[in-house]
Protein backbone atom coordinates (compact mmCIF):
# COMPACT_ATOMS: atom_id res chain seq x y z
CA UNK A 1 0.00 0.00 0.00
CA UNK A 2 2.75 2.30 0.99
CA UNK A 3 4.46 1.65 -2.16
CA UNK A 4 1.53 2.35 -4.20
CA UNK A 5 0.77 5.89 -2.38
CA UNK A 6 4.44 6.32 -2.91
CA UNK A 7 3.84 6.16 -6.83
CA UNK A 8 1.07 8.19 -6.92
CA UNK A 9 2.90 10.69 -4.90
CA UNK A 10 5.88 10.69 -7.34
CA UNK A 11 3.34 11.09 -10.70
CA UNK A 12 1.77 13.84 -9.09
CA UNK A 13 5.21 15.50 -8.88
CA UNK A 14 6.09 15.22 -12.26
CA UNK A 15 2.84 16.69 -13.70
CA UNK A 16 3.08 19.76 -11.36
CA UNK A 17 6.44 20.38 -12.41
CA UNK A 18 5.40 19.76 -16.47
CA UNK A 19 2.75 22.11 -15.64
CA UNK A 20 5.19 24.72 -13.99
CA UNK A 21 7.44 24.48 -17.28
CA UNK A 22 4.63 24.66 -20.10
CA UNK A 23 3.49 28.07 -18.02
CA UNK A 24 7.05 29.37 -17.81
CA UNK A 25 7.34 28.82 -21.85
CA UNK A 26 4.31 30.31 -22.80
CA UNK A 27 4.83 33.59 -21.22
CA UNK A 28 8.70 33.89 -22.14
CA UNK A 29 6.77 33.51 -26.22
CA UNK A 30 3.72 35.73 -25.30
CA UNK A 31 4.83 39.49 -26.33
CA UNK A 32 3.91 42.59 -23.80
CA UNK A 33 0.56 44.08 -24.65
CA UNK A 34 2.36 47.75 -23.54
CA UNK A 35 5.70 46.86 -25.43
CA UNK A 36 3.51 46.40 -28.77
CA UNK A 37 1.26 49.36 -27.87
CA UNK A 38 4.61 50.97 -27.67
CA UNK A 39 5.97 50.02 -31.23
CA UNK A 40 2.68 51.19 -32.98
CA UNK A 41 3.00 54.15 -31.56
CA UNK A 42 6.09 54.72 -33.01
CA UNK A 43 5.15 53.83 -36.00
CA UNK A 44 2.58 55.62 -36.48
CA UNK A 45 4.74 58.38 -35.23
CA UNK A 46 7.16 57.99 -37.66
CA UNK A 47 4.41 57.50 -40.90
CA UNK A 48 2.59 61.20 -39.31
CA UNK A 49 6.27 62.47 -39.88
CA UNK A 50 6.39 60.86 -43.40
CA UNK A 51 2.89 62.23 -44.32
CA UNK A 52 3.81 66.08 -43.30
CA UNK A 53 7.25 66.08 -44.84
CA UNK A 54 5.46 64.72 -48.10
CA UNK A 55 2.57 67.85 -47.66
CA UNK A 56 5.05 70.79 -47.17
CA UNK A 57 4.43 73.20 -49.97
CA UNK A 58 6.55 74.05 -52.33
CA UNK A 59 8.31 77.59 -51.82
CA UNK A 60 8.12 80.49 -54.09
CA UNK A 61 11.31 82.29 -54.61
CA UNK A 62 11.28 84.30 -57.80
CA UNK A 63 14.56 82.81 -58.32
CA UNK A 64 15.95 80.82 -61.26
CA UNK A 65 17.65 77.49 -60.57
CA UNK A 66 20.39 77.56 -63.14
CA UNK A 67 21.13 73.77 -64.77
CA UNK A 68 24.73 73.51 -64.93
CA UNK A 69 26.06 70.50 -66.24
CA UNK A 70 29.01 69.68 -68.76
CA UNK A 71 26.89 69.33 -71.75
CA UNK A 72 25.24 72.67 -71.83
CA UNK A 73 25.94 76.34 -70.88
CA UNK A 74 23.91 77.79 -68.49
CA UNK A 75 25.49 81.07 -69.21
CA UNK A 76 22.95 80.98 -72.47
CA UNK A 77 20.21 82.43 -70.00
CA UNK A 78 21.42 85.52 -68.31
CA UNK A 79 18.30 87.21 -67.28
CA UNK A 80 15.00 87.24 -67.80
CA UNK A 81 11.65 89.43 -67.03
CA UNK A 82 8.41 87.75 -66.76
CA UNK A 83 5.24 89.86 -67.29
CA UNK A 84 1.53 89.48 -67.15
CA UNK A 85 -1.34 91.21 -68.72
CA UNK A 86 -4.09 90.68 -65.79
CA UNK A 87 -2.15 91.68 -62.74
CA UNK A 88 0.49 94.42 -61.39
CA UNK A 89 1.24 97.29 -63.15
CA UNK A 90 3.84 98.33 -66.00
CA UNK A 91 5.68 100.18 -63.67
CA UNK A 92 5.44 98.62 -60.61
CA UNK A 93 4.69 94.88 -60.12
CA UNK A 94 5.20 94.41 -63.89
CA UNK A 95 8.13 96.26 -64.05
CA UNK A 96 11.00 94.27 -62.83
CA UNK A 97 14.65 94.81 -63.98
CA UNK A 98 16.01 91.57 -66.26
CA UNK A 99 16.88 88.86 -63.38
CA UNK A 100 18.16 85.30 -62.41
CA UNK A 101 17.06 86.34 -58.90
CA UNK A 102 13.93 88.50 -58.37
CA UNK A 103 11.58 87.23 -61.53
CA UNK A 104 7.81 87.40 -61.23
CA UNK A 105 6.37 83.91 -60.54
CA UNK A 106 2.68 84.68 -59.73
CA UNK A 107 0.30 84.54 -62.55
CA UNK A 108 -3.35 83.97 -62.85
CA UNK A 109 -5.10 81.28 -64.85
CA UNK A 110 -6.05 82.72 -68.61
CA UNK A 111 -3.78 85.13 -68.28
CA UNK A 112 -1.18 85.81 -71.11
CA UNK A 113 2.73 85.08 -69.39
CA UNK A 114 4.98 87.21 -71.68
CA UNK A 115 9.28 86.22 -71.75
CA UNK A 116 11.73 89.14 -72.18
CA UNK A 117 15.06 86.91 -71.70
CA UNK A 118 18.55 87.65 -71.65
CA UNK A 119 19.89 86.26 -73.99
CA UNK A 120 21.78 86.11 -77.50
CA UNK A 121 19.53 86.93 -80.32
CA UNK A 122 20.47 83.71 -82.14
CA UNK A 123 19.81 81.19 -79.23
CA UNK A 124 16.21 80.12 -79.80
CA UNK A 125 15.35 78.94 -76.51
CA UNK A 126 11.85 76.90 -75.08
CA UNK A 127 9.97 77.13 -72.00
CA UNK A 128 7.79 74.04 -70.65
CA UNK A 129 5.38 74.34 -68.34
CA UNK A 130 4.79 71.38 -65.88
CA UNK A 131 3.00 70.33 -63.46
CA UNK A 132 5.40 70.88 -60.25
CA UNK A 133 7.74 68.22 -59.23
CA UNK A 134 9.59 67.78 -56.09
CA UNK A 135 12.08 66.03 -57.76
CA UNK A 136 13.80 68.82 -59.43
CA UNK A 137 16.95 66.31 -60.25
CA UNK A 138 14.99 64.78 -62.81
CA UNK A 139 15.26 67.70 -65.75
CA UNK A 140 18.77 67.54 -65.31
CA UNK A 141 18.25 64.76 -67.81
CA UNK A 142 14.32 64.81 -68.49
CA UNK A 143 13.25 64.08 -72.01
CA UNK A 144 10.50 67.20 -72.96
CA UNK A 145 7.61 65.63 -74.31
CA UNK A 146 3.70 67.34 -74.61
CA UNK A 147 2.80 63.18 -73.93
CA UNK A 148 4.18 63.78 -70.23
CA UNK A 149 1.05 63.51 -67.66
CA UNK A 150 2.53 66.86 -65.76
CA UNK A 151 2.59 68.47 -69.30
CA UNK A 152 0.59 71.84 -69.03
CA UNK A 153 1.89 73.92 -71.74
CA UNK A 154 4.90 75.38 -73.52
CA UNK A 155 6.35 78.15 -75.08
CA UNK A 156 9.21 79.35 -77.97
CA UNK A 157 10.78 82.13 -77.35
CA UNK A 158 12.68 83.75 -80.42
CA UNK A 159 13.94 87.11 -81.06
CA UNK A 160 11.49 89.47 -82.46
CA UNK A 161 13.45 91.11 -85.53
CA UNK A 162 10.55 91.36 -87.67
CA UNK A 163 8.09 93.53 -84.68
CA UNK A 164 9.09 97.42 -84.57
CA UNK A 165 10.78 97.99 -81.87
CA UNK A 166 12.28 94.42 -81.29
CA UNK A 167 14.25 94.63 -78.07
CA UNK A 168 10.63 95.89 -76.22
CA UNK A 169 8.83 93.23 -77.61
CA UNK A 170 8.10 90.22 -76.10
CA UNK A 171 9.85 86.48 -77.32
CA UNK A 172 7.05 84.76 -76.57
CA UNK A 173 3.82 84.47 -74.84
CA UNK A 174 1.25 81.47 -73.81
CA UNK A 175 -1.58 81.19 -71.48
CA UNK A 176 -2.93 78.44 -68.90
CA UNK A 177 -6.43 77.41 -70.27
CA UNK A 178 -8.97 77.46 -66.88
CA UNK A 179 -11.17 74.81 -68.17
CA UNK A 180 -7.92 72.61 -69.13
CA UNK A 181 -5.81 73.34 -66.46
CA UNK A 182 -6.10 74.01 -62.18
CA UNK A 183 -4.64 76.29 -59.89
CA UNK A 184 -1.61 75.46 -58.26
CA UNK A 185 2.21 75.01 -58.11
CA UNK A 186 4.16 74.44 -62.09
CA UNK A 187 7.46 74.22 -62.83
CA UNK A 188 8.57 76.78 -65.64
CA UNK A 189 11.37 74.69 -67.44
CA UNK A 190 13.71 76.71 -69.82
CA UNK A 191 15.55 74.45 -72.54
CA UNK A 192 18.20 74.97 -74.67
CA UNK A 193 18.38 72.04 -77.69
CA UNK A 194 16.09 70.35 -76.11
CA UNK A 195 18.19 70.46 -72.77
CA UNK A 196 16.77 72.22 -69.54
CA UNK A 197 19.21 75.03 -68.36
CA UNK A 198 17.50 76.83 -65.89
CA UNK A 199 13.91 76.01 -64.09
CA UNK A 200 11.51 78.33 -62.14
CA UNK A 201 9.06 77.49 -59.26
CA UNK A 202 5.69 79.51 -59.92
CA UNK A 203 1.98 79.57 -59.15
CA UNK A 204 -0.97 79.96 -61.41
CA UNK A 205 -4.50 81.11 -59.13
CA UNK A 206 -7.81 80.67 -60.19
CA UNK A 207 -8.87 83.33 -62.68
CA UNK A 208 -9.83 86.88 -61.52
CA UNK A 209 -8.09 86.04 -58.45
CA UNK A 210 -5.15 88.52 -58.63
CA UNK A 211 -6.65 91.23 -60.91
CA UNK A 212 -8.07 93.77 -57.85
CA UNK A 213 -4.61 93.53 -55.99
CA UNK A 214 -2.39 96.32 -55.64
CA UNK A 215 1.33 95.62 -56.75
CA UNK A 216 2.14 95.27 -52.90
CA UNK A 217 0.13 92.96 -52.24
CA UNK A 218 1.39 91.04 -55.21
CA UNK A 219 4.69 91.37 -53.92
CA UNK A 220 3.47 89.54 -50.31
CA UNK A 221 1.92 87.18 -52.28
CA UNK A 222 4.90 86.33 -54.36
CA UNK A 223 7.20 86.59 -51.63
CA UNK A 224 4.58 84.88 -48.23
CA UNK A 225 7.21 81.76 -48.12
CA UNK A 226 10.11 83.70 -47.56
Amino acid sequence: MKKIIALLLIAVMVICFAACGGKTDNDATVPSANSNAEEQGVNADEGASQSAAAATPAELTGKLNLINLDDRDPSVLKGIVIKGNCAGTADGFNGRESSLTDVRCIFELNEWVEFYPDTDKEYALRVWILKHRDDQEYYNTAKFSDLDPNFASYCDLHYPADEDNPDEYPWGSFYLNPSECEPGYYDFVFTYEGKAIATLLTRFYAENELSDKSDAELEALMHEAK
